[in-house]
């Protein structure tokens, strides 16, 4: 169970650079920017991690409010766990309150699912997280689905989305962002059943 006063570090991975920032592999960057824009900050250089974030609160005022801070760690995605587990220690933040925003191959796209543990599916971002401080972090998990025919998957992760996927990337994008605010906000099972799609 989580505490109530505890801020919550809502994690975008990603790979830092213009030459990734459409890229599929960096969905959690995108869903971060608009969460920023939500809660009406600036990503700055976190001070202790080789990292970028925004401090803030989601949620009506009242009860549900929540501190978070938001972070892109600025490493590439397969060095995700340290600049997060420095933001971590720094914030005081317990594991059961990081979310972390990924692209995930398993799932059709432009669906959502979101869970508390579990394994990385070789994801590199999560396999980094997961060496640095355990599983049992949340998931916000965005499907990109598989690469058509032969194409490898880390050629297919570090393209861009297609134009067909671009019409729909804002939608899916913004209801990722919906998605982690109800979780952050309403809880896990809340959100599963709202966005599990």
């Amino acid at each position: 169970m989580s505490d109530a006063n505890a801020p919550w570090l809502v994690v975008g991975l990603g790979n830092p650079g213009p030459e990734y920032a459409a890229n599929r592999h960096n969905v959690g960057f995108m869903v971060a920017d608009l969460l920023a824009e939500r809660i009406g900050g600036k990503f700055k250089r976190a001070q202790k991690a080789q990292a970028q974030v925004v401090e803030g609160r989601i949620g009506a005022p009242g009860p549900e409010n929540r501190r978070i801070v938001l972070a892109k760690p600025m490493s590439y995605m397969n060095l995700s766990g340290g600049p997060v587990t420095s933001l971590r220690d720094f914030y005081k933040v317990p594991t059961a309150n990081i979310v972390a925003i990924h692209d995930e191959l398993d799932i059709d796209y432009g669906t959502l699912r979101l869970k508390l543990g579990g394994g990385d599916n070789g994801h590199n971002g999560l396999k980094s997280l997961t060496k640095s401080m355990g599983p049992d972090y949340h998931r916000v998990r965005f499907g990109i689905g598989r690469p058509p025919g032969r194409m490898q998957v880390a050629d297919f992760v570090l393209k861009d989305f297609s134009s067909t996927e671009r019409k729909e990337l804002a939608y899916v994008v913004d209801r990722a962002a919906d998605a982690v605010e109800c979780l952050v906000t309403e809880g896990l099972e809340r959100a599963q059943s709202t966005y599990n799609s």
